[in-house]
This record gives C-alpha cells, structure tokens and sequence, in this order.
C-alpha cells in the first residue's frame, strides 16, 4: 500500500500504477473486472499457474481501486473480522440490495 501511494504522487508519466490514477476510479475497476475474468476464465481451463497470474493481478488492481478511493486492506480486513462468526447465508440476508 505504501508502494502505491509513492508511485500515485509522482505523477502520471512514471509508472503504470500512477497511469491508473489519472485515468480515474472507473478505469480502476474496470481493470479489476477484467482481471476478475480472467481468474474466473484460468478456473474454467484447469490451469492453476495461470490462475495464480491472474489472481496476482485482480489482487493487485483491487488493491489499486481500494487506494484510490483512500481505503486500504485494513477496511476489507475489518469487514471480514466484523462477518466472523456469521453464518454466510445470515450475512447475505442481511443486507438490503
């Protein structure tokens, strides 16, 4: 997460990370449903390695979407500590979408 910030404030023209940035949340995630795809398509064609690959990179881009929304790993970890306990069929009933 540190990494990500340093490379967020040099500015758009060193790394592939602060090129994310600038293009903004919705590219973020659209990279992240991307990868997700990608995951799931390794998962579909047996190949754990590329599995492994993608998973890296949803991780990756997730955590890129998480930064530039000024949440972090800690949020997520939270949530699930705050689900721990919970049945995930009772957890799913509970929220309102």
């Amino acid at each position: 997460e540190a990494l990500l910030k340093e490379r967020k404030a040099a500015g758009p023209s060193s790394s592939y990370v602060a090129k994310l940035y600038a293009k903004g949340d919705r590219k973020i995630a659209q990279k992240v449903g991307e990868e997700a795809v990608e995951t799931a398509m390794a998962v579909a064609a047996d190949d754990n390695e590329d599995l492994v690959k993608e998973s890296a990179d949803l991780l990756f881009h997730l955590m890129v979407l998480l930064e530039a929304r000024g949440l972090g790993l800690d949020a997520v970890a939270s949530e699930l500590a705050r689900r721990e306990g919970l049945s995930g069929l009772a957890e799913k009933a509970s929220r309102n979408d």
